[in-house]
């Protein structure tokens, strides 16, 4: 086995995962790189259940799983149904501990979210489920400090950058999360002797965590594992990438539509763009380097925004819905037909965009949604816009003033969407009858 493949342009997948930027630390990749040559490397990447969806930054660990099993390797994903229990260490607070129930229907969400994302057929190298629960739970206390706890330095677990932030801070920290970095090696123990897995992969920020595992395994079995940590990948000011001004981008479309899904990717900064396409898609190296050249020379056509909001939209979503974004991205700017989009699609693009809502009974002109919208700062101004020709309903030029919608205006029997010239659009819901 050479770990090379199409997908990685011709590139052992070392070199591939360093040229997609996603090696930011790592333990001795001369080692790992003999192993991944010698044979099928089994390795795992975690995630803990603290909300019902995984969000983007566990979409980062999910592709490199599958990259390395596309190389002919066998990934492991873990869900923590034991770790969710007790929750890593947060910088400035304590964790809220969920309810068992709740933290066990969240392994089963996040269980069934990341399957598609690879193999688990009874090939050679198809992937495993595993909860680590099954093998924590009728862990004793007294066998988890003898067999465990024996194994670490207090010193050392106290230099975690979390740890020792929330020592110094006022709440200081519960014995129970100073002792997750325990429960998360155990599981590199674990995993080592029931499937022979030599290699860890996770974010950087877990990079403590990841070589307590490495050594707990060298201390008991006398092994020496690999692991791998992935960078945080952030915004173009260094601030944290996956978050909007709602929230976190999570992969649930409960949580976050696919439209404003779509938007997040398409909306990516042209200093950004090519990061993402390398650690977020499967495009060729090929595709890529010249989806960098067209952003470098022709940054206002925004091609390689497009190519990846299609690419992992498509990943996560489907092309149905990355067809549906693509259809409301361009009716909502007076490039398609508003009536065409269905009722739950247009809701998701009218939420990302400023709206508000009107009472029918009070019969509003189009002067009254323009200033009640924003898109006029007065009725003053709303009546210049009309006249000049700048205002829109649906799409459709309105000439007077004292323009009212009809009942037949309303998408949906509920929606306007206004446009004040070709880039200002906001949405209206009209209320009451």
């Amino acid at each position: 086995m050479d770990g090379v493949t199409a997908s990685t342009g011709g590139l052992h997948i070392l070199d591939d995962l360093a040229w997609r930027g996603l090696i930011a630390q790592s333990t001795d990749l001369d080692a790992l790189r003999r192993d991944l040559d010698t044979g099928t490397v089994t390795l795992y990447s975690g995630i803990d259940p603290t909300a019902p969806s995984a969000h983007i930054g566990h979409l980062l660990q999910w592709l490199t799983l599958a990259r390395f099993q596309q190389a002919g390797h066998r990934p492991i994903a873990l869900v923590g149904g034991a770790t969710g229990l007790i929750g890593d260490p947060k910088p400035t607070s304590e964790r809220t501990l969920n309810d068992r129930d709740v933290v066990a229907g969240w392994v089963d969400k996040l269980g069934a979210q990341l399957r598609p994302f690879l193999d688990f057929s009874d090939a050679p190298n198809g992937a495993l489920l595993v909860n680590n629960l099954d093998w924590t739970e009728g862990l004793s206390a007294l066998d988890f400090l003898r067999d465990v706890g024996k194994h670490f330095r207090v010193g050392r677990m106290l230099a975690k950058e979390a740890v020792s932030r929330r020592m110094e801070s006022e709440e200081g920290i519960s014995y129970a999360e100073f002792s997750y970095q325990l429960l998360q090696s155990y599981d590199f123990l674990e995993l080592y002797r029931r499937y022979g897995c030599t290699l860890q992969t996770g974010g950087s920020d877990q990079w403590g965590n990841l070589t307590a595992g490495t050594d707990l395994v060298h201390r008991v079995e006398g092994r020496s594992l690999h692991a791998i940590g992935t960078p945080l990948i952030t915004k173009a000011d260094g601030t944290k990438f996956g978050k909007t001004e709602s929230g976190t981008v999570w992969l649930d479309p409960g949580l976050t539509s696919p439209y404003a899904f779509y938007q997040f990717w398409i909306q990516a900064e042209d200093a950004m763009v090519g990061t993402y396409l390398r650690a977020f898609t499967w495009l060729s190296h090929d595709e890529i380097t010249e989806l960098e050249r067209l952003t470098e020379e022709k940054p206002q056509a925004r091609e390689a925004q497009r190519a990846l909001a299609r690419a992992v939209t498509t990943l996560v979503h489907g092309e149905d819905e990355v067809a549906r974004a693509e259809a409301a991205s361009r009716a909502l700017f007076g490039r398609g037909e508003l009536a065409a989009l269905d009722a739950t699609t247009l809701a998701a693009a009218v939420a990302e965009i400023p709206s508000y809502t009107a009472a029918r009974s009070e019969n509003p002109t189009i002067v009254d949604l323009l200033v009640g919208s924003g898109l006029s700062a007065s009725r003053g101004a709303a009546r210049r816009t009309v006249a000049e020709g700048g205002a829109y309903v649906n799409n459709a030029k309105v000439e007077t003033e004292d323009w009212t919608p009809a009942d037949a205006d309303l998408l949906h029997g509920r929606w306007l969407v206004l446009r004040r010239g070709k880039r200002n659009a906001a949405g209206v819901e009209l209320a009451g009858t």
